[in-house]
């Protein structure tokens, strides 16, 4: 199955046994069929053997393997060189290359030997060889396709006398059909390149302490594995011992290596660096992030575009059209005594440069090398009707925690008053905070490590619920707390209210630590911006998007703070999930096209409701790669104006190779009515224009 006719042939014969044909789904790019309920399958390759196609159950054997696709190859070459070799005894025998070709203006020379015409048929065998099942099946259906077109274009040449016509339209039309089958697996090939990225084998410790390899499929989620430099890591897992920069583009996307220590998470696919890990599994081989995205890329194709799904309902009006135009053009010679050979031999150049071979690969080649060159580039899009939205985005709303920020809170500044230090403070807040599991404790407690401040030693220490916490530290008590535990320790000072207002306009969360008589500082914390989003945000503007709008359940004064910061055009905030849904639709009516960006999980109800769910930094989520319809695998909102720009592109060279199809045959009917045309360059033409959208298609693997 290496086109989109063919399919619309099985839907006609294998729904029924399907129980209809939404029941069945197609995967052009690895030549599968899914029947999607109860369906007896020796029934179902009966059926399809009708159609001249044939079928295996998916996973016992290739296609090429038991089908004619094997024969393709020998049978183009050998009508190759039986038509030379044709055309060559003929020319020897009459001393005349335009007698061998057969076309001297409107005269045919039918003084053909009889072992010309004889290598002359062997040629035109091996050329439809493969064809004849398919156009036998179309004649008894009563739907005309190519494969019929063709056949009656060679045998009416036959039935003329034009036998090297006959045998040079065999031929190219069976390299035609070769190069499409070849530029399908190139595509396939680019698909399965991913299934390559993860090891088959890996390297696990035995009972004796000796590293063994084994099959990566049968290692169970828990064991300890080893990574050499160098190489590739085989299963997702979390490093136990060691430190390496890993290579993670393969599945992020990202530009440089990422440095994993003890309890980072890591994934198959992904490039050790220079030094030795130790992992332990965490996923087996068919559950990884790897796995995903390659069942994901696989799948996808079913999820047809729009222009795809234009081009098949074009085709399947078109070729029936071309059938009945071309025998309208028997009329002249039946209603006016015009010439019968002359008007029979442009009836059957219209049939083959009616050929919609070039239109109907014009499509899919384009969308798999598409959804391909993405998921190189870290952004798995989740089927071809996702490939173009990205090009007619006009309104993008992005979510503040996890997108625009980093997700995690960390210290932006330390306060110290009434004669303290940021040590001093530093220490003593790390010390009250070493008990407890609170975010904003552990971003003290990761703040005062990294400035080489240990947390002085704490004794009676107590949480005091819903407020803070209190201890003797050196010898002395101090509490920590929030503005309201302050307040109502009634320790408030005039200074340091207004330090604290000052700290929340600005979107910062302030933990304030104090002893008995005074304030000792102020601790801000705010969730960090991601170095990139201002950037970020610019490059959306600058690739089109009219409006990028800030959708946020957090504080008014923070989601302003970080509009401000990042130039984000508008913002809503304090916004529970149902008001992000109906935030989204009042984008949807006034940019029509809009895309909601957030975690995949938490605005999967807004990510639904938008024209493109797009989930960010999905690497190792399941949940974020199954709900999204695009997922950016690593943390770099920059992504989403790529993607755009790479949408763009698709829809344009999809745009161009339907172009370029209509266009060619468009010339080649009013060279075919002027009478200027011939078979052989009709599908020489054909072949052309295929072998241009192919070529044209497969850019965009680069």
């Amino acid at each position: 199955m290496d086109c989109a006719e063919e399919v619309a042939v099985l839907k006609r014969v294998i729904g029924p046994l399907a129980g209809g044909e939404d029941r069945l789904a197609f995967d052009l790019m690895n030549a599968t069929m899914t029947v999607l309920g109860p369906a007896d399958p020796a029934a179902i390759v009966a059926a399809v053997a009708k159609t001249g196609m044939s079928a295996v159950p998916a996973g016992i054997e290739s296609v090429d393997e038991h089908g004619t696709g094997r024969w393709r190859g020998p049978l183009t070459l050998l009508s190759a060189c039986a038509t030379a070799a044709g055309f060559g005894l003929h020319a020897w025998l009459s001393g005349s290359v335009t007698a061998a070709i057969g076309t001297e203006g409107l005269e045919r020379v039918h003084a053909i030997p009889a072992v010309v015409k004889a290598i002359y048929a062997v040629a035109v065998m091996a050329g439809v060889w493969t064809v004849l099942p398919k156009a036998w099946f179309a004649l008894k259906s009563r739907r005309p396709d190519m494969n019929l077109l063709m056949t009656i274009a060679v045998v009416g040449a036959i039935g003329i006398g034009e036998w090297f016509e006959a045998a040079t339209v065999s031929f190219l039309f069976a390299l035609s059909l070769l190069l499409e089958s070849w530029s399908i697996a190139r595509a396939r090939k680019a698909v399965a390149a991913l299934m390559k990225l993860a090891p088959e084998t890996v390297r696990v410790r035995a009972a004796e302490g000796a590293w063994n390899e084994v099959p990566s499929a049968g290692v169970a989620v828990g064991t300890l594995f080893l990574v050499k430099p160098g190489e590739r890591i085989p299963l997702d897992g979390a490093v136990a011992a060691g430190a390496s920069g890993v290579n993670q583009a393969p599945i992020t996307g990202e530009s440089m290596p990422v440095l994993k220590e003890a309890g980072a998470e890591v994934f198959a696919g992904t490039v050790n660096g220079n030094g030795s890990l130790e992992i332990r599994s965490t996923k087996a081989a068919q559950d990884t992030t790897l796995a995903h995205i390659i069942k994901l890329v696989g799948s996808a194709q079913g999820k047809r575009a729009p222009s795809e799904q234009w081009v098949e309902r074009f085709a399947r009006v078109y070729t029936p059209a071309v059938f009945a135009a071309a025998l309208l053009l028997l009329l002249p010679p039946l209603l006016f005594g015009a010439s019968w050979e002359a008007w029979i031999y442009r009836s059957l150049t219209f049939l083959v440069i009616g050929c919609p071979c070039a239109l109907v690969i014009s499509t899919p080649v384009s969308v798999v090398a598409g959804l391909t060159s993405a998921a190189r580039n870290g952004v798995l899009i989740k089927g071809g009707m996702y490939l173009e939205v990205p090009a007619r985005l006009r309104a993008i709303a992005v979510d503040k925690t996890g997108t625009l920020t980093e997700g995690r809170p960390a210290v932006v500044e330390v306060i110290a008053l009434n004669g303290h230090t940021e040590g001093e403070l530093l220490a003593t807040a790390a010390a009250l905070e070493s008990h407890s599991e609170h975010p904003l404790a552990k971003a003290i407690l990761d703040y005062a490590r990294a400035q080489g401040v240990a947390p002085a030693p704490v004794s009676s220490f107590e949480i005091i619920p819903g407020k803070g916490a209190s201890g003797m530290v050196g010898g002395a008590a101090y509490w920590l707390g929030s503005h309201r535990y302050l307040e109502e320790r009634r320790q408030e000072t005039p200074e340091v209210h207004a330090r604290l207002e000052g700290l929340s306009q600005a979107g910062r969360t302030v933990v304030v630590i104090g002893d008995a008589s005074h304030v000792c500082g102020l601790i801000a914390i705010a969730d960090k911006l991601r170095p990139d989003a201002a950037e970020s945000v610019a490059r959306l503007k600058a690739a089109g998007i009219e409006r990028v709008v800030m959708l946020t359940g957090d504080n008014k004064a923070t989601a302003e703070a970080v509009a401000k910061e990042t130039g984000v055009d508008e913002t809503f905030a304090e916004l529970l999930p149902e008001e992000k849904v109906a935030a989204v639709e009042n984008l949807v009516e006034r940019y029509g096209a809009v895309a909601m960006v957030g975690d995949g999980v938490n605005d999967a109800p807004a990510m639904a409701r938008a024209t493109l769910g797009v989930a960010m930094g999905a690497v190792g989520s399941d949940a974020a790669i199954e709900t999204a319809d695009v997922a950016l695998m690593s943390d770099d909102l920059g992504k989403i104006a790529w993607l755009i720009g790479h949408s763009r592109r698709a829809l344009s060279v999809i745009r161009q190779n339907i172009f370029a199809s209509l266009l060619i045959k468009a010339l080649f009917v009013a060279l075919t009515l002027a009478g200027r045309a011939t078979l052989w360059s009709a599908i020489a033409a054909d072949m052309g224009v295929s072998l241009l959208v192919i070529f044209n298609a497969l850019r965009l693997l680069r």
